[in-house]
């Protein structure tokens, strides 16, 4: 089996992590203790330094992120998880004879009025046709079949739930032990309703479609918002994200035959043409669709050079502002749905806005972009560039 690692995810926790540090490291003597410290403001990873945890100093990205990033670091075998606030033996955990373990509290502390937990249970339900008691449970004992099934974990507090829903799929053996465990409870107060409501919203999040980000993150897929304003563009973009194939660039496309990559090459001009009733209008779209497209390799970039261009084109903007913060955390990725869905906002808008030698100039700017793309790398020049690398930073966790 290998060697047990105990994962601690913790934010800020600089008044309890040395206390459930020193009582993991006495209850698993043989275990390794690494507490990921997603990004605290306190003295939470000295704190887990002096009490003899190794320490992972990360950004703030989320506990989701925390964990995936820590279990990189993590020896071979079986795995522990562990809120940084418990107090309680989690033994049990490991004596189940389960792939995952759950730790279900025995008594109820705190909380809401359960909102949260009764639609994490209905969203591992749906998904994957398991009755769940304790979707949310932080204390979970993975094996390593569990631990190459479940990893990455999900964004934010969306892990658990989507955690349990990968095992499940995977026919994976779930079991849910019921113990006499106690933690720092939210209460029914203004900081302990956005908290559950920030936990439901990822949660949901975390069960519709995820890509592993360029840190390997598997990050929700959110480009599919932009329907309200594009939803064809946003449809052919979605399928190409949930279907798609190694495949990168039109050459390789073209090489591998009819593709989701494909489609979006055929379909994106066609309706161009439909919406516009001109080729360069229909250039125009499928030309900003693909180098917004191209741009998005990293957090912010292709929102960024929206954001530059839309006011130019008087393009929607709400929309792109509502999702910046999540892209640029990297706690969502805006995907080929996005990405393409905003180059075809740009490009339409373009059309009003542009004609006769004005319009020509943008196409042949964009195409030549788009061919600069297909030969070099856009991110490439973004960072090799210095007035761009900084922008291109900016904001960035």
């Amino acid at each position: 089996m290998g060697d047990l690692t105990i994962l601690v995810a913790a934010r800020d926790e600089e008044g309890s992590i040395g206390r459930t540090v020193s009582a993991l490291r006495a209850a698993f003597p043989e275990a390794e203790v690494l507490v990921a410290d997603d990004g605290s403001r306190d003295d939470t990873a000295a704190g887990a330094e002096e009490a003899g945890a190794r320490v992972l100093r990360l950004p703030r990205l989320g506990k989701g992120q925390a964990l995936a990033m820590a279990e990189r670091e993590a020896r071979p075998g079986p795995l522990l998880l562990c809120d940084a606030d418990l107090e309680g033996d989690l033994a049990p955990l490991l004596q189940a004879d389960a792939d995952l373990a759950v730790a279900a509290f025995r008594e109820r502390q705190g909380g809401g009025f359960g909102i949260a937990k009764r639609v994490g249970r209905a969203l591992i339900r749906a998904r994957a046709g398991y009755e769940a008691r304790e979707p949310l449970s932080g204390q979970r004992a993975l094996s390593p079949a569990a631990r190459a099934t479940c990893f990455p974990t999900a964004a934010g507090f969306g892990c658990e739930v989507r955690m349990t829903i990968d095992a499940a799929r995977a026919g994976l053996e779930i079991q849910e032990v019921e113990l006499p465990l106690r933690h720092r409870s939210t209460g029914r107060d203004a900081s302990g309703f956005a908290h559950r409501a920030r936990q439901l919203l990822e949660a949901v999040l975390a069960c519709g479609p995820l890509a592993e980000s360029h840190r390997g993150l598997r990050l929700p897929l959110v480009g599919w918002v932009f329907a309200t304003r594009e939803p064809v563009v946003t449809a052919i973009g979605l399928a190409d994200d949930l279907h798609s194939g190694p495949e990168r660039g039109v050459r390789s496309h073209l090489r591998a035959g009819v593709t989701t990559g494909m489609l979006k090459a055929v379909a994106i001009p066609l309706y161009g043409l439909a919406r516009t009733r001109s080729l360069s209008g229909a250039l125009l779209v499928a030309l900003a669709a693909n180098f917004l497209n191209q741009l998005d390799t990293r957090p912010g970039r292709a929102l960024k050079a929206y954001l530059a261009l839309a006011p130019l084109a008087r393009a929607p903007l709400l929309p792109a502002v509502l999702i910046a913060p999540y892209d640029l955390r990297e706690m969502a990725m805006l995907g080929d749905a996005g990405s393409n869905a905003l180059g075809a906002m740009l490009g339409l808008s373009s059309v009003d806005r542009l004609t006769g030698r004005g319009r020509k100039l943008a196409i042949g700017a964009l195409a030549g972009l788009n061919l600069l793309g297909e030969t070099r790398s856009l991110g490439e020049l973004i960072e090799r560039t210095p007035g761009l690398s900084h922008l291109d930073r900016l904001g960035r966790v």
